[in-house]
């Protein structure tokens, strides 16, 4: 919960004009501004400390910054500023995230049409994780709330809050648990593998609209200790639950949620070979057919 009011439209943000809030966090609140100056609209995160255990809410933020400087992105949404705000000149009460405005829809509230639009957006987002690792840095909070899906057929990957460099252990179990990785409830080593179980657990969802078994209980209302690998069950195959999804995509998505990361995928690179290779078979089968797989919906 908040501990402050959020801006009403019309009134003044640190020098942004507030349009509308569009999200809110623990710490935080997500507002569509514009620049009085230039008129451009931007997204404007507002994070405030009112306690001592709201700090890592800032410093989540701060880290949020730094990581969005080191994975500039087509698919990957863009943070141009940080704005703090000192109390009495030496700590920060306050500071405020200029972000880019991602004028889409997540594929959390609108699925995709097609199991072919489906593997384009997957494409795009591996693409986009992709070039996270390279930069040295894991997302690990891939989900389909954090996949926008632009009206031009792009998407962009949002919320850099979890994200961390490549091999780091958390002191905090962080993740959502719908879609956590076994190494993030153990609080072992973070790496690409676990963005590759996270996007696999995310495909799985947005393809079935069920959750696989994940090593977090949610039945708990914290993040606790979680199974072990040998209790999680097996997801039941994507195919087995939509007709639609070809076996071979079923396939990846259950390598891609193994419980041990060396059995993933070993890279977004053969993630995307992999989601290719599907999307030309699908489109080799249509073309057989008289392109009626195609047409048909998630």
């Amino acid at each position: 919960m908040n501990h402050f009011e959020s801006a009403k439209p019309g009134t003044t943000l640190a020098g942004f004009d507030v349009l509308a809030k569009v999200g809110e966090g623990a710490a935080s609140f997500v507002y569509v501004v514009m620049d009085p100056k230039t008129k451009q609209i931007k997204a404007l995160k507002h994070v405030i400390k009112n306690t001592k255990k709201d700090q890592r809410f800032l410093d989540q933020a701060e880290s949020e910054y730094d990581i969005a400087q080191k994975v500039k992105s087509p698919h990957i949404r863009s943070i141009d500023r940080i704005i703090k705000t000192r109390e009495k000149l030496i700590s920060v009460r306050e500071l405020f995230l200029v972000m880019e405005y991602v004028d889409g829809v997540s594929l959390e509230r609108l699925l995709p049409d097609t199991v072919e639009q489906a593997i384009q957006f997957f494409l795009q987002t591996a693409e986009g994780l992709g070039h996270m690792h390279r930069c040295g840095i894991v997302h690990a909070d891939m989900k389909p709330s954090n996949i926008i899906r632009m009206s031009d057929g792009t998407v962009k990957i949002i919320d850099l809050g979890q994200a961390c460099a490549i091999g780091t252990k958390k002191e905090r179990i962080q993740g959502t648990p719908d879609y956590i990785a076994p190494e993030q409830v153990h609080r072992r080593e973070i790496t690409p593998a676990t963005d590759v179980y996270n996007l696999g657990a995310t495909m799985y969802w947005v393809l079935t609209k069920a959750y696989i078994p994940t090593a977090m209980s949610t039945k708990s209302d914290s993040l606790v200790e979680g199974l072990d690998g040998a209790q999680i069950e097996r997801p039941k195959p994507a195919h087995e639950i939509n007709g639609e999804v070809p076996p071979s995509l079923s396939e990846l998505i259950d390598d891609c949620v193994r419980v041990e990361a060396e059995d993933r995928p070993a890279s977004m690179d053969i993630v995307m070979e992999r989601l290719g290779r599907v999307l030309r078979e699908m489109r080799d089968g249509a073309e057989a057919s008289g392109g009626s797989k195609t047409k048909k919906k998630t």
